[in-house]
């Protein structure tokens, strides 16, 4: 978004995956009162702080994280937080419904938009996102749940204080749900939808880096709301 921003890159789609596990607090959480401290530091599971709202998450291996770059233009659906996240959350309900139903797991219809920028299927979650904006450009990004250790989330984070309304104070294990769709297939999907077909040029890998080092790397970021 920063080199978008600065002109140096248009618009972007891009995934990552990782390799290990880690806590990510939404911009605005507290630590203390989201994160079970004592046992992510027994099970060394680090934890850091996004520059986006929403709640706190668990990353790791099952986790498809995705990272869109569109341009804020006043005559179109990115025109505000609002009509944006509309426009990307129903873009990939269509998508995913899609690659459900082929399935014959699910029936057409079944996935559902929960809360603001939750996707669900039978009121449980496999989807979470959020937006960042800046003059000329936005960031929307989420994570896809295709085979995360949902036990893992039930013993690293708290029970949120926030929550939507649909989720009715369930426990993670009774709200979230890994997708049975391979991470590969939904990757394809969204290339098609956002017709990403060419690799970014100028890759601004010394701004990630030095963000990754200087900001999401530093204590004081992540205790900034403790």
């Amino acid at each position: 978004m920063e080199a978008a921003e600065t002109g140096l890159i248009g618009p972007v789609l891009r995934f990552w995956t990782p390799p290990q596990h880690f806590v990510v607090l939404g911009y605005s959480n507290r630590v203390t009162s989201e994160v079970k401290i004592n046992t992510c530091q027994a099970l060394n599971i680090p934890i850091y702080r996004r520059c986006t709202g929403g709640g706190t998450v668990l990353q790791g291996p099952g986790c498809l994280n995705y990272s869109l770059i569109l341009e804020i233009n006043s005559q179109s659906p990115t025109a505000s937080a609002d009509t944006t996240n509309r426009y990307v959350m129903e873009r990939h309900r269509v998508a995913i419904d899609k690659l459900l139903s082929e399935t014959n797991l699910f029936p057409k219809g079944s996935v559902q938009i929960g809360g603001i920028t939750d996707l669900i299927i039978n009121n449980m979650k496999f989807s979470g996102n959020a937006q960042r904006r800046k003059k000329r450009f936005l960031l929307f990004h989420g994570t896809f749940l295709t085979g995360l250790n949902l036990d893992l989330v039930e013993k690293a984070l708290q029970l949120p204080r926030k929550q939507p309304k649909y989720r009715a104070n369930r426990s993670h294990l009774e709200f979230l749900i890994n997708l049975p769709i391979p991470a590969e297939v939904i990757k394809t999907a969204l290339i098609q939808l956002w017709r990403a077909d060419s690799p970014v040029k100028n890759l601004p890998i010394d701004l990630i880096t030095h963000l990754a080092v200087t900001k999401y790397s530093n204590p004081e970021w992540t205790n900034k709301f403790w």
